[in-house]
């Protein structure tokens, strides 16, 4: 038995006019492409999106050196072959003639414009114009090179969101080094798990950070990181918190390792377009975090493709994503500097006060807002309607991801936002640094889906019996090769964990993890996770179809589902945290169960509800869904450093005691 389809075709919530699509930048590339495949004598001519997007899966190689030329990549010529050995994933390379380097593809903005606008949530804010970010960046970049560092090393962030962040990002990368960072909310062990994998030549670190109010400390930390990390040269400290930080053996300041370049020239190492730019960390909870590694010219590509082409992102827009430094939205908001955008980074909590983050939008005119399904739920609980309390005149673009997002709330930001704007919910991952399913600027936002997939991406949904299939729940899948694949696992030589981790259920097909609804107009629905597909009378159930109903209740704070092995059947566990004054009583179960039934069917009900204490999430905010099912069939749960707050889990510890 099926769920119910919530978003119709006539559940169309924004339209772009004749003249925003005529405006577009994909209106714009597809015009360009045009005249391309013209000039080459080629009887293809793309008439609309639909066309574009399947021109783009066909003829990759096409589509990625047009989409180069577009966007003014700066770097040595695309050459020929675009790409070699398209028939094998893993094992695709693209460009490999090409020559080029992230930071000077990210530092190309006018002298006087601003790239950077910091501000956190005791209101500080700096500013930088593109001028001064490249001789911050130049300065930095020296007093690296004066350590020793080379192309290929390693530099480390264990940061807030701050201006500092990027410099030290593009002063590695502007001479060819490896950045990965994660944000200062991690535990020792966490940042060991991730760190010492990569052997790091630069730490960089802030004395602490804020966040609800208060002060936290971060030196403590790095203190007792610094020497299981060998053979660490350097630890770089940006006085964040303090003015002056107590600094010990091994540590310098970061106006002090600036002060050794001030005035230094600006130079770019070209690296190969698959030379690694970023590791990633996975953030599950099963053994040592994945160490994913992605390639200078694919993420850059693959960002602009999505910056520019999905979400509209022009020259001087204020380009926002609430983002801490160890997701793989911080990578991604930062590409928007290549367009020559103003990025706006926030450190903090997002809802203290509840409308911080609006009151930002509103002061520094953003363009593009982006944030969590988790953040946009939050505020439309808390009865915030920045439509009427904020001018949000410039804004014309939302973006949300984390989690899939309910169709209720794609009508509160229609209704308590702004009527004229783009949802994107958009959906990938670290895994690919990029989405697979995203926004568009041409085709309208449908109640509850995602708008369209990726340009150039070939993506289609398994059934069953591994066949595409369309307005049916199952596997999404990538059957072709794209720019923004890791270029493999570090330390995974033969790509062991690699095609494990995505190539093992599909030969050659890019096997995602997540339950999804490929619809007949190109739209999706991502119903959650597939590794934690609920399976009761042997119907799959994304757990997405449950939260959506269960956000609803305004008593209701978060929420975790889960399938428990019970017999020969698996039976639904629901668990929930409640709003300060409520209890869960007979008379909300009932509710519960018959709001589920209602607007799902009968298989959806889960069989238990409990309330617990908390619900256990990822550092990045993500629940885990995993961890809560293990522990009630007695499995471990590893890495729990991964865990915001793991005390959670001894809950439910005691829960599956009295549930077995």
């Amino acid at each position: 038995m099926a769920g119910k389809d919530h978003s119709g075709n006539n559940d169309i919530l924004w339209q772009p006019s004749a003249e925003q699509v005529a405006a577009s930048q994909v209106s714009q590339f597809r015009n360009f492409t045009n005249e391309k495949l013209s000039s080459s004598r080629s009887s293809v001519f793309l008439n609309n999106y639909d066309e574009l997007y399947q021109w783009s899966v066909v003829e990759p190689a096409l589509f990625w050196s047009c989409l180069w030329e577009f966007c003014g990549v700066v770097g040595d010529g695309v050459g020929s072959p675009v790409v070699e050995n398209l028939h094998l994933m893993p094992g695709t390379r693209w460009f490999p003639q090409s020559r080029l380097n992230y930071a000077e593809n990210l530092l190309q903005g006018p002298d006087q414009a601003e790239a950077i606008v910091f501000r956190n949530e005791r209101g500080d804010t700096n500013r930088r114009t593109f001028f001064q970010l490249r001789q911050e960046v130049a300065a930095f970049a020296h007093a690296l090179k004066a350590d020793g560092l080379v192309a290929g090393d390693r530099v480390v962030g264990f940061l807030p969101n701050l201006t500092e962040t990027v410099v030290a990002m593009l002063a590695t990368t502007s001479l060819g080094g490896v950045w990965s960072s994660c944000s200062p909310d991690f535990g020792v062990e966490g940042v060991l798990d991730r760190f010492s994998q990569i052997k790091p030549a630069v730490l960089v670190c802030a004395d602490g950070y804020f966040y609800g109010g208060r002060k936290h400390d971060s030196l403590e930390t790095v203190r007792l990181i610094q020497d299981r990390l060998a053979p660490l040269k350097r630890t770089v400290v940006v006085s964040y918190t303090s003015a002056q930080p107590e600094l010990t053996p091994g540590m310098t300041s970061y106006d002090q390792y600036l002060e050794s370049g001030f005035g230094a020239e600006l130079k770019f190492e070209r690296v190969s377009f698959d030379h690694p730019l970023f590791i990633m960390f996975s953030s599950g909870t099963t053994g040592l975090p994945k160490c994913m590694v992605h390639s200078v010219g694919g993420t850059l590509l693959q960002h602009l493709k999505e910056h520019r082409l999905h979400c509209g992102l022009q020259s001087n827009d204020r380009f926002f994503y609430f983002t801490t430094c160890g997701w793989m939205m911080w990578n991604w908001l930062v590409s928007g500097l290549a367009s020559s955008a103003t990025l706006m980074l926030y450190d903090g909590h997002p809802l203290r006060p509840e409308p911080i983050l609006w009151d930002y939008a509103q002061e520094e005119k953003f363009n593009i807002f982006g944030t969590s399904a988790k953040y946009i739920a939050a505020c439309e609980k808390a009865g915030l309607k920045p439509g009427e309390t904020h001018d949000l005149e410039n804004l014309y673009c939302v973006l949300s991801t984390g989690s899939p997002l309910a169709p209720e709330s794609f009508d509160y930001i229609y209704e308590a936002v702004k009527k004229n704007v783009q949802l994107s919910s958009i959906s990938g991952g670290t895994d690919i640094i990029s989405c697979f399913v995203l926004g568009n600027p041409v085709l309208p936002v449908r109640r509850g889906r995602l708008q369209c997939r990726g340009l150039g991406m070939k993506v289609e949904v398994f059934d069953s019996h591994g066949r595409d299939t369309v307005d049916e729940k199952g596997e999404l899948v990538c059957t072709r090769p794209f720019v923004s694949m890791p270029t493999g696992f570090w330390n995974d030589p033969e790509d062991e964990r690699y095609k494990k981790a995505y190539f093992d259920r599909y030969e050659n097909i890019w096997c995602h993890g997540d339950f999804a609804e490929l619809k007949k107009d190109g739209s999706m629905i991502i119903h959650g996770r597939s590794d934690t597909v609920l399976n009761p009378g042997g119907v799959r159930i994304g757990t997405a179809e449950i939260y959506r109903v269960v956000e609803q209740f305004e008593e209701v704070l978060e929420s975790v589902v889960v399938g428990q092995n019970f017999g020969d059947d698996v039976r639904i566990v629901l668990f929930l945290t409640l709003r300060e004054g409520f209890t869960l009583d007979d008379d909300l179960k009932k509710r519960l169960r018959l709001k589920i039934r209602e607007e799902e069917t009968p298989r959806h009900v889960p069989a238990i509800i409990r309330q617990v204490p908390a619900i256990p999430r990822t550092i990045s905010g993500k629940i885990v869904e995993l961890a809560v099912r293990n522990i009630l069939h007695g499995l471990p749960v590893e890495n729990r450093e991964a865990l915001a707050n793991p005390e959670s889990l001894s809950y439910f510890s005691e829960l599956a005691k009295e549930l077995s």
